[in-house]
């Protein structure tokens, strides 16, 4: 794993001459928000030797470089899932070719069905922990030394300094924000209610397809890590609606305009803890 990882640093680095120093993962609806940022260079996933494919329609696939106000980002414009039926290792690996491209920091966007009663479609939930046992951690296996420790800690994932600086940059823009745990699960069917209402006594607030395995590959390595949410939908069985992507994409459409003024404005504040 470790030498397909460095085949695809060395094949990025063949046709890019950037360092990042921010990593954001875009999330369902935030697709074209690269666009708008000042974009030095693209690179499709089919151009990187050995980089898995992402195979989720209306996601592009490409990794883009630029400035959000002065901040070097490199942007993920579509994630693998575990769903796809990608292995584990191939979800993440793009997690940790950013961190090897130079990003400190993984900024990690999702959209999620809501699980708890005092949240809304629309909403947005900054991430404060997570539940990640509804999948296979990304660290099974033979350790890669070079990465990170046999076991490293969980105890502070989502870096309270960053959290402050999206409760900030929420507060400043007047963008209600909520906060809350964010449960993956594996999918791609959505939640049953029964499995809902589990969600809820463990604790989660949001339940979601992605993130929490890449968020635990990134603070393996040492990346610090933050993330928001936003709650597309209300999980199954707390509305008599049934459920579909047509409506989670909706949602996210629609909130967008205010989930990039969010975006933008916390990556700029980020500057000061680079």
């Amino acid at each position: 794993m470790y030498e397909r990882l460095i085949k695809c640093y060395e094949s990025f680095k063949s046709k890019i001459n950037f360092k990042p120093e921010v990593a954001l993962v875009l999330g369902s609806g935030l697709g074209d928000y690269a666009e708008s940022i000042q974009v030095e260079a693209t690179l499709d996933y089919h151009e990187i030797e050995g980089f898995p494919v992402s195979t989720v329609a209306g996601h592009k696939g490409r990794f883009v470089f630029g400035y959000v106000n002065e901040v070097p980002v490199v942007i993920m414009q579509g994630r693998i899932h575990y769903y796809e039926g990608y292995p584990m290792e191939d979800v993440v690996l793009p997690t940790r070719l950013m961190k090897m491209m130079g990003a400190k920091i993984l900024f990690l966007t999702n959209a999620a069905g809501g699980v708890n009663y005092d949240f809304h479609a629309g909403d947005f939930m900054l991430i404060t922990d997570q539940i990640s046992n509804f999948v296979p951690s990304p660290l099974i296996g033979p350790n890669i030394d070079e990465l990170g420790l046999r076991f490293p800690d969980m105890s502070n994932i989502y870096k309270k300094d960053l959290c402050d600086i999206i409760r900030e940059s929420a507060h400043d823009l007047q963008i209600p924000l909520q906060e809350g745990v964010y449960l993956q699960a594996s999918g791609p069917n959505f939640e049953t209610p029964t499995e809902v209402k589990m969600c809820r006594i463990l604790g989660a607030d949001a339940v979601g397809m992605s993130t929490a395995c890449e968020a635990i590959a990134a603070n393996h390595m040492g990346m610090r890590v933050c993330g928001i949410s936003c709650i597309s939908n209300l999980a199954c069985g707390m509305s008599d609606e049934p459920l579909s992507d047509d409506d989670v994409k909706e949602t996210a459409g629609r909130v967008a305009p205010l989930f990039k003024q969010l975006i933008t404005e916390s990556i700029t504040r980020m500057k000061k803890v680079l």
